[in-house]
């Protein structure tokens, strides 16, 4: 029987692979040319730079010869990482750095922080690309659901802490990475810490659309400063976001010929941040979603003003920036 079902996954996957080929090309997303040099001088921290969108990201931005920080969590995945970038950037390539940041521990964040300001004469461009999804449940260490944790709350407290560096650089950006998925949340501010139900799945989505809300939020509280404040979507990737998605062992093998053929690769997932980062088109734009490098239009959930106050007063409380 279980040599059956191989077969027969095997089989449909050539199907599909055929199908694929005679009716559903999917169109290659087209790769973005920039000047070499274009972002010399300018210093871009990037989240979560180890793997997957971030080092993609990470690596193009190193080869128009930028300052990139990787702010990582696994040390040793970010050191193999940054020689990979590296050896594949040429000879004129920018400079690398490597700094720990953990963004279930607030602490953490405050720590790299305190770090940045006191190394670094300027930041350009923040890139909060790090995320989970769909984890099974756990807690930050002060207590916090981790995906609204680390893809929301993290980013919240590390985008505030560096704001008056990113005000003295201006012009700067901060990119902010989230997901389509936010379609499928809401922000449930009774139990937003998920302790009385969690759902894996509507929790990703509440923390994505938590991102987009915050987007909002501080693009308005950004006016007139110089520094704007964009999201994207980047779509399906091929990326290790979805490790903690279980996939019956028979399924594996069709499933990684269907995410060959659909998803997109990390370098494709990583062309509207780096559009976002460093294209000249989008200078001066602020508060806005992006996907394949154009304004996205979003649900009204994610543009709702009074919910984004309410979210960023809230989360000022959870990450302790409000008493």
């Amino acid at each position: 029987m279980s040599a059956a079902v191989v077969l027969a996954a095997v089989l449909g996957g050539g199907v599909l692979f055929i199908a694929r080929r005679i009716f559903c090309r999917r169109k290659a997303l087209k790769l973005l040319s920039y000047p070499a040099g274009l972002m010399r001088g300018k210093t871009v921290i990037v989240t979560g730079a180890n793997c997957g969108i971030g080092k993609a990201t990470a690596a193009e931005l190193l080869k128009l010869q930028a300052r990139v920080i990787m702010a990582c969590r696994d040390r040793q995945g970010a050191e193999a990482a940054a020689q990979d970038i590296k050896n594949q950037a040429g000879p004129n390539q920018g400079e690398i750095v490597i700094k720990h940041l953990d963004l279930a521990s607030l602490q953490s964040v405050h720590s790299f922080c305190e770090d940045v300001i006191r190394e670094e004469p300027r930041i350009d461009v923040l890139i909060n690309n790090a995320g989970l999804y769909q984890c099974p449940y756990s807690r930050t260490e002060e207590g916090y659901e981790m995906q609204l944790g680390v893809n929301h709350l993290g980013h919240f407290l590390l985008t505030h802490l560096l704001l008056d560096l990113l005000k003295q650089s201006a012009p700067s950006r901060i990119v902010v990475v989230s997901s389509k998925l936010y379609k499928y949340g809401s922000i449930n501010f009774e139990d937003l810490n998920s302790e009385e139900n969690y759902n894996k799945a509507f929790c990703y989505s509440q923390s994505k659309l938590a991102n987009l809300l915050f987007t909002r939020e501080l693009a308005r509280r950004l006016d007139g400063t110089g520094v704007t404040v964009n999201a994207l979507t980047p779509g399906i990737v091929r990326t290790r976001l979805g490790r903690h998605v279980n996939i019956p062992l028979l399924i594996k093998p069709l499933f990684l010929l269907v995410s060959w053929l659909f998803f997109k690769s990390p370098l494709e997932g990583a062309q509207t941040p780096l559009y976002l980062a460093c294209s000249p088109e989008v200078e001066g734009v602020s508060g806005k979603c992006f996907a394949n490098c154009k304004e996205e239009q979003l649900l009204s959930k994610a543009t709702d003003d009074h919910t984004a106050k309410r979210l960023w007063d809230l989360s000022e409380s959870m990450v302790g920036l409000r008493r």
